[in-house]
């Protein structure tokens, strides 16, 4: 199915060569951001410690370096990548399937219910390990996307709009919920790292972790991908779509608990990070049009280099203090937020 006129790219010679860059942009980003830091690592320390790993050198880079490079440094700013990648993937997808420009991952409760989830296995005790951490985000985020179906569905077919009510809705309680858990709480040490967390942290990623993380993000997005071409038949609406072929309210729902199931495992790893997925697609789309063959690469890239960047900024702009990412990503994200609301009113 062709791209329609309106999703052709706004540089239609230059998507590869974009691609290219941004590549070498984020290997370079990733390798410059676990220099920075307290301890002095060059990048030279880096690629060594990273080539011993891999069987390709001999380090003799001491042990204590090495550890900073392997064990602390370079899983965060890897992790950064992934997350940063995932949430501006998923604010691509739900911004087209819902036909709604100020969609992001949060839009449907999902964040917030991983959120509770997390949340409430920490309080319970359950432990903190990423595989605990991960069942109740994942639990919490499933729960408030059936709730949000059922609501939306209450008086018959789902609609965009709707759905869009019913995340609003859902977000709001799932967020008193989890402030309910940490007053209730009331621990000190607990109610802080908790907050933290809430508010966006990757000091917690590690390697195991990305395990779990990185294949469900390449399944979603090689998914998202196999479905580039029927997303761009929702430039031309629903009933345009559906009579070109396209099963709408199948691709829909499988985008959509695709996209919740990837949004559950990265607030598991991450915390709540705002802004990501609203901002990103959008710049994205500036170089590459709404054609998805175009825009996904572009957006997943984008994302990753862009947070990798946030995160850099915020264990190191206020050392020996740490600002939770999430901060830094709405203090940028706020401002651009209003800049598309009033470009909204402006064309309608």
């Amino acid at each position: 199915m062709p791209a329609p006129a309106g999703v052709r790219a706004r540089h239609p010679t230059g998507p590869a060569l974009l691609v290219a860059g941004l590549v070498v942009a984020l290997v370079a980003s990733v390798g410059a951001a676990v220099t920075l830091g307290p301890a002095d690592i060059s990048i030279r320390t880096v690629w060594t410690v990273v080539g011993d790993r891999l069987g390709l050198v001999h380090s003799d880079v001491p042990l204590l370096r090495e550890h900073i490079v392997w064990r602390l440094r370079l899983p965060r700013v890897l992790g950064a990548a992934v997350v940063g990648a995932g949430l501006a993937a998923v604010g691509a997808v739900m911004q087209t399937v819902t036909r709604n420009p100020l969609a992001d991952p949060y839009l449907l409760g999902i964040s917030s219910g991983a959120s509770l989830g997390a949340v409430a296995v920490l309080v319970v005790g359950l432990g903190g390990g990423i595989a605990s951490l991960t069942g109740g985000a994942l639990v919490g985020a499933l729960a408030a996307f059936v709730v949000v179906i059922t609501v939306a569905g209450l008086r018959g077919a789902l609609e965009p709009t709707r759905v869009v009510l019913a995340g609003v809705a859902v977000a709001q309680l799932c967020a008193a919920a989890t402030s309910f858990v940490i007053i209730w709480v009331a621990e000190p040490h607990a109610t802080q790292s908790i907050t933290f967390w809430l508010s966006g942290s990757l000091a917690r990623v590690d390697w195991s972790a990305l395990a779990w993380a990185t294949p469900i993000l390449v399944a979603v997005l090689a998914l998202v991908a196999a479905y580039a071409r029927l997303l761009n038949a929702f430039a031309f609406g629903e009933d345009a779509a559906a009579a070109l072929g396209v099963p709408v309210g199948r691709v829909r729902w499988l985008l959509l608990v695709a996209t919740a199931l990837l949004t559950a495992v990265l607030v598991a790893i991450s915390g709540a990070i705002g802004f990501v997925g609203l901002i990103l697609p959008h710049a994205a789309r500036f170089f590459t049009g709404a054609d998805h063959r175009r825009l996904l690469p572009v957006v997943v890239l984008a994302g990753a280099i862009f947070l990798v960047w946030v995160d850099t900024a915020a264990r190191t702009l206020f050392e020996p203090r740490e600002l939770p990412v999430g901060v830094l990503t709405a203090l940028l994200g706020v401002p651009a937020f209003v800049v598309l609301l009033h470009r909204q009113r402006t064309r309608g």
